[in-house]
């Protein structure tokens, strides 16, 4: 019998550690493999034996840089979004988890993409704010040496004062627009990922989720199996890998290149497959790994 439960709260703190720890670590990873990458092109080429040190150096940086940025990026983001979300959920209601023993087997869909969508909305309003903010200075200047280009040159008048109503239009669309597109296709995404997970989990295993009891009606999850986790979040992305293929496959079809569009829908879903499983098998691996040193991530279900 599946129980469902309600995510009431996240504790920031729990969270944006594990978060930005986990990012660090596989920004890292990347890292490496970039390096090598450059290195390996380096002796491969001769051409480019002369710039050795420098894609040494270069990758050296990115060693050391990418995951220090990684974990400091994460970790503002991680935590606001955990405030969003445990200030949004006494009014619109939190992500709600259809549990049997410590498999979750269903997601409801208008729950988890609510309030999914609202957090995404948000964020795409402050990143709107601070880039039409950033446009307000140039459209200010635009709209002060528009005289002069007028009076020199006569012919550009207009394209200067399409400029400047070019950059109040975008500032709106950025303040209003893009949070509202972000909000319906944030709620369509995660709508569908619900919806495939609810599918297809009855058949493949849904993610196994191990909790520990803390005070105060807390929970943490103290390890996350590796395989049923990845497994069933890579299935759901092949979906959306599959339906990225059938529009490859209508665009190559238009242009009259099908035999492409037919190996880009099995690239496409293959690639979704693989790629997700390992991402996801990763962030698990190291979750594992870094709950017992630094502490799981503590949530309140109701």
């Amino acid at each position: 019998m599946v129980d469902v439960k309600e995510i009431k709260s996240i504790r920031p703190v729990s969270f944006t550690l594990m978060s930005s720890s986990i990012h660090a670590i596989l920004a890292f990873i990347f890292a490496i493999i970039l390096a090598i990458t450059f290195g390996a092109v380096a002796a491969l080429v001769p051409q480019l034996a002369e710039l050795g040190r420098i894609i040494a150096a270069f990758g050296i940086a990115i060693i050391i840089i990418s995951p220090i940025s990684a974990f400091l990026i994460t970790v503002t983001i991680s935590f606001i979004s955990v405030i969003l979300y445990n200030s949004l959920v006494p009014r619109i209601g939190g992500v709600k988890l259809g549990f049997e023993g410590n498999e979750i087997r269903s997601i409801p869909v208008m729950s988890f993409a609510f309030i999914m969508a609202c957090i995404e909305a948000i964020w795409a309003f402050i990143i709107g704010l601070l880039l039409a903010s950033a446009l307000a200075p140039i459209t200010g200047i635009i709209g002060t040496v528009a005289p002069i280009i007028a009076n020199n040159t006569a012919g550009f008048t207009g394209s200067v004062e399409g400029l400047g109503t070019a950059g109040v239009l975008g500032a709106l669309f950025l303040i209003i627009g893009l949070p509202v597109m972000v909000f319906i296709f944030g709620f369509i995404g995660h709508a569908l990922f619900a919806i495939f997970y609810n599918y297809l989990i009855p058949r493949v295993g849904g993610i196994k989720l191990e909790l520990a009891d803390i005070v105060r009606k807390g929970r943490e999850i103290t390890s996350i199996p590796v395989l049923p986790a990845a497994l069933a979040v890579a299935v759901v992305f092949t979906i959306f890998g599959f339906i990225r293929g059938i529009i490859n496959l209508g665009l190559y079809s238009m242009a009259g290149n099908a035999a492409n569009g037919v190996v880009s829908l099995i690239t496409t879903t293959i690639g979704f497959f693989i790629m997700y499983f390992i991402i996801v098998a990763l962030i698990t691996i190291f979750y594992n790994f870094l709950a017992p040193r630094i502490g799981g991530v503590k949530l309140e279900l109701e």
